[in-house]
């Protein structure tokens, strides 16, 4: 929203600078200030400045006043929000039939904003577009090569691609707020939709720019105190579950990254989400705790181990905290092992609101929101979530999704469903149609499915994978992933199940083209199956991985064997350290649900077993 703005006429018109002021947004960040810096090919005729008063939106908007030969004008007083509408106003020779302008724009000032027209040498917008589409091939869309002609995938592959490379903003020298030899980066937008999988897809492709913002993020926190879980205009805003960041950085310390990162400072930043409680900025949409930065809920974690309605989105949260501690734990285990057990023992936190009495779908056993005093809310079905938003129980998922959310413990949640076979039935019931009541969540462009599972919401992305923890059971996987894709994914304008969120459901479905798929905090990737005969990666430091898929088709896209770097493979799964610095996965697919996964089944580096 508009609060306040400048304007300067420069060379009769021919080149203008000044600034916008603006507030709010989905984080609902305070005032930011945008320079900016234009000029056209063409002297205008006159250039005039004019003014209107500030738009409510309660109050009819009146006319704008035109200030002949005024070459300046402001909205108001410095900090003043709202202030006047101010704008100018050029006429340009009869004869002009082309126009032609470059602007550009600073977070520090009109003259920086000017040196950035600089960057565009040619008035050709072909010229410009020409390098644009350059940089995009070289830096973004040759990461991912593939000889396959299917023209559908090709083009979903690469929009997928570019998509998930639009956030977060590098903004490195645009910091209006403090100095720091540090990358800068905004536009974090948000966390809790990348972590998990779009960052570690940046782990993966791109290591130097997933360590720029790592290092941008422990920058915030040096200065601002809190790591961002949502951020834009250079503001923390809106944390949606648990502090996510603490997983981003968690996944790349397990996997080895440095390029600079201060992992000390890195844990250390982890460590103030774990045990400082960030002050409540009394969001309306829930004002039990902060949703500018950090876990507003910490009071309820540190007392109970989990947390009560007391606070909103009791569930979904008390399952995020879980995670957060694990990545906690992770990044300890080496810098500071004292820390370790108690991080891994508070991860056990959502066995804390497990209740083995409550029954649904001819099941028994789910979470459930739990009082201080250990009762659940009455009433309560794990197969509703009320508006599913802030101040609801779960946020943009039900409960019997997050269920399934704690991939460092499968071995625990396993043992609760009841075992391997029913957890296998349970999992069945997710992709049944019609149990879904409803729409969860937000930003659906696809609303048919009735499933359980959400192929266009977050929490729903690792449950189709879950298969793999089960013995000879990867086909199932394979299956449920061929049926999301074909049936939410495409090129038509509602080619997404629901909003790309800044690349995530984009990165899912990258993921899928390659058969893998990566499982946060943890140094390992699930197998499933790929989309393309062949496709070469870029990964870590000018190496190259190879993905082969012989016997592809249609109806043949089965897992019948596989070879990881040349040897026979039966595990479901494979590790960082396999494809890290380059490699080859061969695929051998069939029409048939062939049992060839009997190797180790994944691992629960998680594991902890709560007597609750």
């Amino acid at each position: 929203m508009y609060s306040n703005g400048r304007i300067d006429l420069k060379d009769s018109g021919q080149r203008y600078t000044g600034y916008g002021i603006y507030r709010g947004g989905w984080n609902e960040g305070p005032n930011y200030q945008v320079f900016m810096c234009a000029e056209f090919n063409v002297a205008p005729s006159s250039a005039n400045t004019w003014h209107a008063p500030y738009s409510d939106p309660y109050d009819h908007i009146r006319g704008a006043t035109i200030i002949s030969g005024q070459q300046s004008i402001t909205g108001g007083k410095d900090g003043y929000q709202y202030a006047e509408r101010v704008g100018a106003l050029l006429e340009f020779p009869p004869d002009t039939t082309i126009l032609k302008s470059k602007v550009g724009v600073s977070f520090i000032s009109t003259e920086k904003a000017c040196r950035f027209i600089d960057e565009v040498r040619s008035w050709e917008l072909n010229d410009t577009m020409k390098a644009a589409k350059k940089r995009w091939n070289t830096e973004i869309l040759s990461k991912v090569t593939t000889s396959d002609i299917n023209a559908t995938r090709l083009t979903m592959l690469y929009s997928a691609l570019y998509r998930a490379h639009l956030l977060p903003s590098n903004r490195t020298g645009e910091n209006p707020y403090w100095e720091s030899t540090e990358p800068y980066y905004d536009d974090y937008y948000a966390i809790w939709d990348t972590f998990r999988c779009l960052n570690s897809l940046y782990l993966l492709l791109k290591p130097q720019f997933a360590a720029e913002t790592i290092r941008s993020l422990i920058d915030i926190w040096r200065f601002e105190r809190f790591m961002p879980d949502g951020r834009s205009g250079n503001a923390n805003g809106r944390v949606q579950g648990g502090s996510n960041a603490d997983n981003v950085l968690a996944d790349a310390y397990v996997k080895g990254l440095q390029k600079g990162i201060n992992w000390t400072d890195g844990y250390l930043a982890m460590k103030t989400d774990a045990e400082v409680v960030p002050y409540n900025n009394f969001d309306a949409a829930d004002p039990s705790g902060s949703t500018k930065e950090g876990r507003g809920a910490l009071p309820d974690w540190h007392r109970y181990g989990y947390i009560t309605p007391n606070f909103g989105r009791s569930i979904s949260r008390t399952v995020e905290y879980s995670l957060n501690d694990f990545a906690l734990s992770q990044v300890a285990k080496d810098l500071v092992p004292e820390d370790y057990q108690i991080y891994l023992d508070r991860s056990a936190g959502w066995q804390r609101i497990w209740h083995e009495d409550i029954s649904s779908l001819n099941f028994i056993g789910f979470l459930a929101p739990t009082w201080p005093n250990g009762t659940v809310t009455p009433g309560y079905d794990p197969l509703d979530c009320g508006e599913c938003e802030w101040s609801s129980h779960c946020y943009e998922a039900l409960p019997v999704e997050y269920g399934w959310t704690v991939p460092f413990d499968m071995e625990t949640l396993i043992e609760l469903m009841g075992g391997p076979e029913t957890m296998e039935q349970r999992l069945d019931a997710m992709f049944i149609p019609g149990l879904r009541r409803g729409d969860v969540g937000s930003g659906g462009t696809n609303t048919i499915g009735t499933t359980l599972f959400n192929p266009g919401n977050e929490p729903s992305f690792f449950t189709p994978f879950l298969y793999n923890y089960l013995p000879g059971r990867q086909y199932k996987s394979v299956r449920r992933l061929r049926d999301t894709v074909n049936s939410y994914y495409s090129t038509l304008p509602s080619g997404l199940p629901g909003n790309s969120d800044a690349g995530a459901l984009d990165s899912w479905l990258i993921w899928n083209f390659l058969g893998l798929y990566p499982v946060v905090t943890q140094p390992i990737y699930m197998l499933s199956s790929p989309w393309f005969n062949n496709i070469s990666l870029s990964v870590g430091d000018n190496a190259r991985l190879t993905i082969t898929a012989e016997n592809l088709g249609d109806e043949s896209y089965f897992v019948q064997s596989l070879m990881v770097n040349g040897k026979p493979w039966m595990k479901s799964w494979i590790s960082h350290d396999d494809i890290k610095d380059g490699g080859s996965i061969e695929f051998i697919l069939g029409s048939n649900m062939a049992i060839w996964d009997t190797g180790d089944l994944p691992p629960s580096p998680g594991h902890v077993k709560l007597d609750v």
